[in-house]
């Protein structure tokens, strides 16, 4: 592989009786139209993730904070039960609360991104991430996972504000399209970059003259095979250091 003699596992596959989830694109200014249709399907027992980037207000950063939208929730949908958890909490609290939404004693909980790892709530069928422009394909599809997980069918809307640029309509675009990770894998490596190989980077264009780890990802082994006869082969090796490197030789050894 491209990870020399390390060996990878491909799970190609959802567990059983998964159903995909549908994705949405919808911007800020329908949010009250969202938060009203949300009313409406909590009262016919739908639980609904409410997803914010930040905790408390910014001044700097123009997104929805989880304190603001949780106070906000509270007040229009007065007749239903929302929660509140974040990662400035202790664990203790942290655990109630998913204890409460587990046993559906809230309707609605409001939360950061604390919750896109090692939460199963079946029931909870619904996910509003609010600012989803702010955040990476790998973070969206991982907090996507926290629905899907019942019988019923789940929704994901992912609420951002306009203006978008370009690269960021790609990444929201690819949710949208599909749930499979691979693919949104791929598409988050060529908008991001691999990075450095044997450096610490991790965006950024890779500093390959020729090869390109993704397209080229089935000559890999062959290389690998390849590479492994030239060591092996002495004399083949100074005739293509002497080819390709010439004076330049010691640069190989530095």
């Amino acid at each position: 592989t491209a990870y020399a003699d390390l060996e990878s596992s491909i799970i190609d596959e959802y567990p059983p009786n998964r159903i995909p989830v549908k994705t949405s694109l919808i911007s800020v200014k329908k949010r009250d139209a969202v938060i009203e249709r949300i009313g409406v399907q909590c009262a016919e027992g739908t639980q609904v993730y409410w997803v914010c980037t930040l905790i408390e207000e910014s001044e700097v950063l123009p997104a929805k904070a989880a304190e603001m939208a949780h106070a906000d929730l509270t007040e229009r949908l007065p007749s239903l039960r929302i929660g509140l958890i974040h990662g400035r909490q202790k664990p203790q609290e942290k655990e109630a609360i998913m204890l409460a939404f587990k046993r559906h004693e809230l309707d609605i909980l409001v939360a950061t991104t604390v919750i896109e790892v090692g939460v199963d709530v079946p029931n909870a069928s619904i996910m509003i991430i609010e600012n989803a422009e702010r955040l990476g394909l790998s973070q969206l599809h991982q907090l996507r996972g926290r629905v899907g997980r019942g019988s019923k069918a789940s929704f994901c809307l992912l609420l951002y504000s306009p203006p978008l640029s370009s690269i960021t309509k790609e990444r929201l675009a690819i949710m949208q399209q599909t749930t499979n990770g691979f693919e949104i894998a791929e598409k988050d490596y060529e908008l991001r970059g691999a990075g450095e190989i044997f450096g610490t980077k991790q965006t950024g264009v890779l500093q390959f003259k020729m090869a390109d780890l993704l397209l080229h990802q089935d000559l890999v082994e062959k290389a690998s095979t390849i590479s492994a006869n030239i060591i092996d082969n002495e004399a083949l090796c100074q005739h293509l250091i002497d080819r390709w490197i010439g004076e330049n030789s010691d640069f190989i050894y530095s």
